[in-house]
């Protein structure tokens, strides 16, 4: 058996040998421009091909061949580090570039370590020691390289990882089989011939797969992200988490005695109650995170996971979430990890005043705020306020009369953030000092002031919003005023012709019943103002109905004929499909503005006539007229009038009702000439059976 594994051995790594050597061969042969990267995977090749070619002539277990191995490792861990380095985008944390010093820091202990076995040969207490050393060393570094060939395929681009996706398969192969092969051997503490005589096959069909992958790409674009930093150091310390426990379950056996199983338990068991007490706690977790930030990441904030995160707090709220003020807040207090704050904003007479708490119920806030310089100087300024400094009287720019002494007395307020929006305090934001206590650096100070520029925008914007929302019912308000007002102008004119013709003809019978139509009938209108106006009115308009012409303007000619001449020229028996109410109130905007237009002796003509399959309603006069230009672009713009103390909406409101029921309002006019608008309304199709008979029988 043991013949059978020698040369399974001997041939294994014999081949894989002269697979790799020629692989080096070929790689510094090509006719390539030959960078970094390269060079180093030659030399990282060449390295392998003398490991194999040692153990080949020495065996595995020679001076010569551990120390070889030693060199390989070297030469594959150069090759990623020059890799990692040549990435385009390379944004690495200090954590990567500590992974690959402490495993160097292992490989010149390995070095150190195996050269010391000669020396020992003879004395078997330091011999073990040392075997179980190198062993060990050896372990650690199979769990960091892992490690960093995970670190380094995450961090490629997803469009270029299939260049390096062959490469680090490879790698990992080689590492995963040393890291059991290391592990067996410690755990049951002898050598598996087996595993150290399949070394040399496995990696011989590694060379093969290393040889497609340079014939596929030879560069690699490489990007890293914070999450993936993250991932390999908690690789890196489960790794060394592991590694620590067996480390200390041998030396306490070699050191215990008799007492060594318990010494083991009584570890383990104290290890795991501390990781149980301490990994769930928030005070820890803040403290770890700040220490990593601190000592192993090139910047504190993950910028575009942060950013993410802060858009997603203000900007999607969910049906169940906190109200807007409340979610700015906590936008910026999670950024610094506060667990507390409170905003601050202007009220109208440019005075702080609360605005919302989070989290923050014990602060008290007096209702004037801030003082009369605080918002001058923090427009001008734009300056963040430490209170620990501004306490300490370390705080050159804050004044004494700048920061109202309430927000320094309470110890657990730790920064101010002005939010500045164009040169204008949309609000002040304080913040309860985080559950790990720390001094904010530059990198803090340009966050929380880029944060503040975009929250004020968003307060100035929801005010923006809020004004024209405010702006938007006045003028409806004001819209429909001017209707009222309209209509109250139309009603006077009436009123007052009525009262001037009175004058001539008080005197007679008839007149003095017309008299009182008209004077019911205004005060009738006057109520249904008065209907309009009250904000509990829900009345509706009719719904479109059929209705006789002929009636119509007959009873609008009675209603007005005491105000002016009126008379109806050529009217057709017709019926339309409308809401009678709205082509009364139509009509009498077009009279009203005719009598406006015409002289007291000038008589306005009605007619009614069918067009199609509608009816053509006129209303023409022989007034003052008006110009193309004019009707073109003034005469029905709400709020333009040619009149003088008109209100320019007579016009609007007729053509906006006659839209309402499906018709159309024209205008022909000459100036010095007159006017003619016609009222086009839809015939109606089906009558009822009334007026269908009352049409037979005409």
């Amino acid at each position: 058996m043991e013949s059978l594994l020698d040369h399974i051995s001997l041939f294994g790594h014999g081949i894989a040998a002269a697979l790799f050597g020629a692989l080096a061969i070929w790689q510094f042969q090509r006719k390539v421009e030959r960078n970094n990267k390269q060079i180093w995977l030659i030399i990282a090749i060449t390295l392998t091909s003398f490991w194999a070619l040692s153990i080949t002539v020495e065996g595995h277990l020679s001076q010569i061949s551990r120390f070889a191995e030693t060199l390989r490792n070297f030469g594959w861990l150069g090759f990623m580090f020059i890799l990692l380095r040549a990435g385009e985008g390379r944004d690495e944390p200090k954590t990567v570039n500590v992974i690959y010093a402490a495993l160097i820091f292992v490989l010149v202990g390995q070095m150190l370590v195996d050269s010391l076995l000669p020396a020992f040969a003879d004395i078997q207490p330091l011999e073990d020691v040392t075997l179980y050393t190198s062993l060990v060393l050896r372990m650690i570094y199979a769990v960091g390289a892992l490690v960093l060939v995970h670190n380094l395929y995450s961090i490629s681009a997803p469009e270029t990882r299939w260049g390096i996706r062959l490469p680090m398969a490879s790698l990992a192969a080689i590492w995963t089989y040393d890291l059991n092969l290391f592990t067996i051997t410690y755990l049951t503490q002898n050598t598996p011939m087996e595993l150290h005589a399949m070394r040399g096959p496995m990696m011989a069909v590694i060379a093969p797969v290393l040889a497609l992958a340079s014939l596929r790409n030879t560069e690699w674009n490489l990007k890293l992200s914070r999450s993936v930093a993250f991932r390999s150091l908690s690789l890196v310390a489960i790794g060394s988490y592991l590694l620590m426990m067996i480390v200390i379950a041998t030396a306490l056996q070699i050191i215990g005695g008799d007492y060594a199983r318990l010494a083991q338990i009584s570890f383990l068991f104290g290890a795991t109650i501390g990781a149980l007490l301490l990994l769930p706690s928030g005070r820890f977790r803040a403290w770890l995170k700040v220490k990593l930030a601190k000592n192993f990441f090139q910047h504190r904030y993950d910028y575009r996971s942060e950013w993410i995160r802060f858009t997603d707090t203000i900007g999607r709220p969910g049906p169940d979430s906190a109200p807007f003020h409340q979610r700015v807040i906590k936008a910026i207090a999670d950024i610094s990890e506060s667990p507390a704050g409170i905003l601050l904003m202007p009220d109208e007479s440019g005075q702080l005043v609360l605005q919302s708490r989070w989290n923050w119920s014990s602060l008290e806030v007096p209702a004037r705020a801030c003082t009369v310089q605080t918002i001058p100087f923090l427009e001008r300024t734009n300056h963040i306020v430490e209170f620990d400094s501004l306490r300490a009287g370390k705080d050159d720019k804050c004044n004494d009369d700048a920061i109202p002494e309430w927000m320094s007395a309470d110890e657990r307020t730790w920064v101010g953030v002005p939010l500045v929006h164009f040169d204008r305090l949309a609000g002040l934001m304080l913040l309860a000092r985080p559950r790990i206590d720390r001094k904010l650096d530059w990198e803090d100070l340009d966050m929380l002031r880029v944060v503040g520029r975009q929250v004020a925008s968003y307060l100035a914007e929801a005010r923006s919003q809020q004004s024209l929302s405010e702006a938007q019912r006045f003028d409806e308000f004001n819209r429909r005023m001017a209707f009222i007002m309209h209509d109250i102008k139309n009603l006077v004119s009436q009123l007052s012709l009525l009262a001037r013709n009175a004058k001539r003809h008080a005197d007679n019978p008839e007149f003095q019943l017309d008299m009182i139509e008209t004077l019911q009938d205004s005060a009738d209108r006057m109520n249904g103002l008065l209907e309009r106006l009250s904000q509990h009115n829900r009345s509706n308009p009719e719904e479109p109905k059929p209705v006789k012409v002929a009636d119509l303007v007959r009873t609008i000619i009675e209603k007005k004929r005491l105000l002016h001449s009126l008379e109806s020229g050529d009217v057709e028996d017709l019926t339309i499909f409308a809401d009678p109410a709205r082509v009364e109130q139509i009509l009498g905007h077009l009279i009203q503005n005719a009598i406006d237009a015409s002289e007291d002796d000038q008589t306005i003509t009605i007619n009614a006539r069918r067009r199609d399959l509608s009816v053509a309603i006129e209303v023409c006069d022989r007034g003052i007229g008006m110009s193309a230009e004019f009707v073109r672009n003034q005469l029905f713009k709400p709020f333009s009038s040619s009149k003088q103390g008109g209100f320019g909406i007579g016009a609007y409101e007729a053509r906006e009702l006659a839209r309402g029921m499906k018709g159309r309002l024209e205008v022909e006019s000459t100036e010095h000439v007159g006017s003619r608008f016609t009222l086009i309304l839809p015939l109606a199709k089906h009558l009822p059976e009334e007026i269908a008979a009352d049409e037979r029988a005409a």
